[in-house]
């Protein structure tokens, strides 16, 4: 195996790993800042790739490790862990109630919206607009406001939970 490779292989696995077990750990515990979930995602990638490679150039010391029962062991439960948790046994994979609240009133027109927050859409639509948000129509969803305005939907709708808070929507 070219010297090169294996020289990379080990650090792109580490690298990779700590990238998936930090942004892993992150969306557990529902921290889904920032570029976490689609740096998760995608980057994942990159560990596989690592531990191919590292798998690939590692491959005479890897292979010793199938004629040790412990091992076996191991490897056996992680396949019997990966093929039990795809399988359609356990139902559907239920969805956090924070995201499918947040999807129901970003997909909701401002004036229902301004219902949910308690207050009415012409007071939601002044303090939008102080915050650089125009709203044309409050019968407009959240999810075309924030279009209409280049932001996504969960910055517009931040802002008015914000505003339903009686906060100005800023961080300290």
């Amino acid at each position: 195996m070219n010297a090169t490779i294996k020289s990379l292989a080990t650090p792109l696995a580490v690298g990779a790993f700590t990238i998936s077990a930090v942004t892993g750990l992150l969306i557990f515990f529902d921290f889904e800042i920032g570029l976490v979930e689609p740096v998760h995602k995608w980057l994942s990638w990159l560990l596989v790739g690592g531990v191919t490679l590292h798998a690939m150039t590692n491959w005479k010391q890897l292979s010793g490790y199938f004629s040790k029962k412990p091992a076996l062991g191991i490897i056996g439960a992680a396949l019997l862990v990966t093929i039990v948790s795809v399988l359609p046994i356990f139902g559907e994979r239920e969805e956090n109630p924070g995201k499918i609240a947040a999807y129901a009133l970003a997909s909701s027109s401002l004036e229902i919206v301004a219902q949910v927050v308690k207050t009415t859409p012409e007071a939601l639509v002044e303090q939008l607009g102080k915050k650089g948000i125009v709203v044309q129509d409050p019968a407009a969803t959240v999810e075309q406001i924030a279009s209409s305005n280049k932001k996504h939907p969960r910055e517009v709708l931040g802002e008015i939970l914000a505003l339903s808070k009686g906060t100005d929507g800023d961080k300290d």
